[in-house]
């Protein structure tokens, strides 16, 4: 009965949000990792910038408990930076990493980026906004964070993720 009662209260703290940053970072980043910790199945993520190891850690905590999770890189934001979280994700069972370029412009061998910063849980949970996953975003940075619960939304981002993660190539 005290977990039932558990769960309802960590939904409850978990409702549809926005976040400004960094005025809310604590509470921000509090809801995001929270959000990996209650993830029973599936993690999508499409990422910009992924430096933050605190959250790098949750990711692979959620995967050692089963969770399969796949995250779709920005190549060169990530491929050749020392501090991304790219390779300590890429080593863990239940994680599948991706590097994808943005569309190719006219110019030969000039592309755009994979800008996006978007989480999808379990079908269900989407968070999104302007933050990398980077200790700026959530520390120094103007930023906003939103995170909804909303099936049909979240079935709209998985449909154009799985089109970005055609595009991409497994690290």
């Amino acid at each position: 009965m005290k977990k039932f009662f558990l769960l309802l209260f960590s939904l409850y703290l978990l409702a549809d949000e926005i976040y400004i940053l960094p005025y809310e970072t604590k509470p921000a980043l509090n809801t995001l990792l929270k959000s990996i910790d209650l993830s029973k199945n599936q993690i999508d993520l499409a990422i910009y910038s992924f430096t933050n190891h605190k959250i790098a850690k949750h990711l692979k905590n959620a995967a050692k408990r089963g969770v399969k999770i796949r995250i779709i890189f920005d190549r060169e934001s990530n491929l050749y930076n020392k501090r991304s979280q790219l390779r300590y994700l890429a080593k863990y069972k239940n994680i599948k990493t991706y590097v994808v370029l943005g569309k190719p412009f006219k110019k030969k061998d000039s592309y755009g980026k994979m800008h996006m910063k978007l989480m999808i849980i379990d079908n269900k949970r989407v968070i999104l906004g302007s933050a990398n996953y980077s200790y700026s975003a959530f520390g120094k940075n103007y930023e906003i964070l939103y995170i909804k619960d909303d099936y049909k939304i979240a079935k709209k981002c998985e449909k154009y993720f799985e089109r970005i993660i055609s595009k991409a190539q497994e690290y």
